[in-house]
């Protein structure tokens, strides 16, 4: 007997109802909910292959409502994905398990990207659907052409960053990015009528959305709506009206299967009225082979696919780009000598444009761009024209007014591979961008973030404009490179670094103000180990000055008074502190200095944090309040950052 799409549904139901009241943990409404919508897309629409789960030609799938967990591992494990196992599943939300209470992409193939923050999996799927369509128009329909399919909750929609992500997406008529709504009218709190009365598709279809509605829960009305979003040249929206807790007798269509476990007698009754006599954990061999059987049919497109790219001209630089490989040549090493002959004086955002001048004219991955501020932060190159609508295979994204749309677009584009994502904006506006930054760091996304006037150095714009504990709040993000380069030299080779870390994302402080070159030596990247001595002591060493970016400069000129007063005085640059915290302890110590000697910090930014490396009796010399809108020079000379200002203090100290 043929096996049902409604029994293939209740198999994830069961499993996600069981799941979740095993871990006394979890949501078991959303993948109940969405069962039937599922299964529809996963046996007629979703180009998936799970023997060859990194196929670069796969339709993306995003679970954005990652609450939901439950269903994309109930999808996965049905489907012949080597894991999740049954195991695992009986195991979800234990530390032995990949089925982590929110999908993680890096314990699971399958699961394209780590969602739970609400709204962010619908923006990182934006940037997938934008990769997919400059990596098409480089590439062609033979070795690139697939869709990006979301499914979404009302929370997802409400999100601040889905206004930013759906401009974005509309702007660029991203036509193979298709979102299924779980439209169920309810949110944690209840119906979602207690906090909203948006009329969601009328925003989409201002936002140049295609947007069709369809019943949940009825098969053939679900296949005729995605089957209209698929051919639409627009991107989608499907509101799918569904029924949250489909099946459970008194709880479905209520909050209460929202975020908690069914209950033994309530699980009980939906087996009854879902006609589902199985016990726990189990799925009648039938339903599995259908299941199964969904899975093998990949098989077949990705074969046809293999079969082209075989013979495809640009097979290797296509493999080269999808695996995250750099491209051989010494590019970035021609630029750093030829700028070590005649290093310039200037701001490290325009040594950020030179840099980055030489590596996207040889690193075709590169796609850049800035939330509105691309003459400040000095993002775009001549190789890199508009990535627009109209033409897909630029390198540069105008993303408007939208940083954290930006960052979590950026994310997408990591994810979705053959991709190397940069962009811009103040450093002060990272407090916009956090929540997709800190998912770059979660999910190991090579992510690169050009943030610029990063002090008190960009002047008259004053408090709300001047980052003060910026730098370290970033540094204290597991897994986030914070690079503070100190002039063109250091820039470039913290860009280097940046690009070559696959495995996490990085952030380069710049500065609005001109600096200083502090060295012509190009040998070895100095900044590969987070920091290095600029100047060693001339007189007896009684001082270690640390200091980054902008600084740096100050130190030397703190250096040259002490020396001049008989102390000698080490300067170190310190242009990445996680570097420099992975380097030996001899090489720490080595640079650090031994008991006895007085260490300071000098960082336009707060001093905290800077006692890990002064120790307590240091001295720390930074800016522990807001700042003040003056020129430049007004603005170091209040707060203390002048030679003058900070020698006469260490040599109070050291006697």
């Amino acid at each position: 007997m043929t096996v049902s799409e409604k029994m293939m549904a209740n198999a994830i139901r069961a499993l996600s109802m069981d799941a979740v009241q095993a871990a006394n943990s979890g949501h078991p409404g959303m993948p109940m909910g969405m069962a039937d919508v599922a299964t529809v897309l996963f046996s007629d629409f979703l180009k998936f292959d799970p023997k060859a789960p990194k196929w670069a030609d796969r339709d993306r799938f995003v679970l954005s409502a990652g609450h939901g967990s439950m269903l994309i591992y109930s999808l996965l494990h049905l489907t012949g994905y080597d894991r999740p196992t049954m195991q695992d599943i009986k195991d979800f939300r234990q530390l032995s398990s990949p089925c982590a209470g929110h999908p993680e992409n890096f314990k699971l193939d399958g699961v394209e990207a780590t969602t739970g923050p609400l709204g962010q999996g619908f923006a990182m799927a934006v940037g997938m659907a934008i990769a997919e369509r400059h990596l098409n128009a480089h590439f062609g329909n033979d070795l690139v052409d697939h869709k990006t399919w979301v499914i979404a909750g009302d929370g997802c929609l409400m999100e601040a960053i889905n206004h930013e992500a759906v401009g974005l997406a509309g702007h660029l008529q991203l036509g193979r990015l298709n979102v299924l709504w779980d439209d169920n009218d309810i949110t944690i709190d209840g119906g979602t009528d207690l906090s909203t009365s948006e009329d969601i598709p009328a925003r989409y279809r201002a936002s140049g959305w295609h947007v069709v509605s369809c019943d949940g829960h009825d098969f053939d009305d679900i296949r005729r709506a995605l089957k209209e979003a698929e051919a639409d040249p627009r991107p989608s929206l499907v509101a799918c009206k569904t029924i949250i807790g489909y099946g459970a007798p008194t709880k479905q269509g209520t909050s209460a299967t929202h975020g908690a476990p069914l209950g033994d007698e309530e699980i009980a009754g939906t087996r009854g009225a879902l006609g589902w006599d199985h016990a726990p954990f189990v799925v009648p061999d039938d339903v599995s082979a259908a299941w199964r059987a969904l899975g093998d049919k990949g098989g077949e497109a990705h074969a046809d696919w293999a079969g082209r790219l075989a013979g495809h001209s640009d097979k290797a630089e296509f493999e080269r780009r999808m695996a995250g490989a750099l491209p051989d040549g010494n590019a970035m090493q021609d630029y750093l000598e030829k700028l070590a002959k005649d290093p310039p004086k200037v701001a490290t955002r325009k040594a950020s444009e030179m840099a980055l001048g030489a590596i996207t004219a040889a690193l075709p991955d590169m796609i850049g761009g800035s939330a509105d501020l691309t003459g400040s932060n000095n993002t775009k190159t001549p190789s890199t024209k508009p990535l627009t609508k109209d033409d897909y295979s630029g390198r540069y994204i105008y993303y408007g007014i939208r940083e954290f749309g930006m960052a979590a677009a950026m994310n997408g584009m990591a994810l979705h591979g053959g991709i190397i994502p940069y962009g811009g904006t103040f450093l002060v506006f990272t407090d916009y961008c956090r929540g997709a930054m800190r998912l770059s760091a979660i999910q190991n996304t090579r992510s690169i973030y050009v943030m610029t006037h990063d002090s008190i150095g960009l002047g008259e714009d004053g408090p709300t404009h001047q980052p003060i504990e910026h730098i370290q709040s970033l540094r204290a993000m597991p897994n986030m490179h914070v690079f503070r380069p100190a002039d063109a030299i250091e820039t470039a080779e913290c860009w280097a670094l940046a690009i070559k870390r696959a495995n996490g994302p990085s952030t380069l402080a710049l500065t609005r103000q001109g600096l200083p070159p502090i060295r012509h030596d190009v040998s070895v990247n100095h900044c590969e180990k987070g920091a290095y001595r600029v100047k060693a002591a001339e007189a007896e060493k009684r001082v270690v000055i640390v200091a980054t970016g902008s600084e740096v400069s100050l130190a030397m000129d703190v250096a040259a008074q002490l020396e001049a007063a008989g102390h000698g005085a080490d300067v170190v640059s310190m242009p990445c502190t996680e570097l420099f915290d992975e380097q030996s302890e001899d090489y720490r110590n080595d640079l650090l200095g031994s008991a006895g000697l007085l260490r300071i910090s000098i960082e336009a930014g707060t001093t905290f944090g800077w006692e890990r490396y002064t120790g307590l009796d240091g001295l720390r010399f930074g800016i522990d309040s807001f700042g003040a809108s003056a020129p430049i020079d007004d603005l170091f000379a209040h707060f203390g950052l002048t030679a003058d200002a900070i020698t006469p203090q260490i040599i109070e100290k050291i006697g």
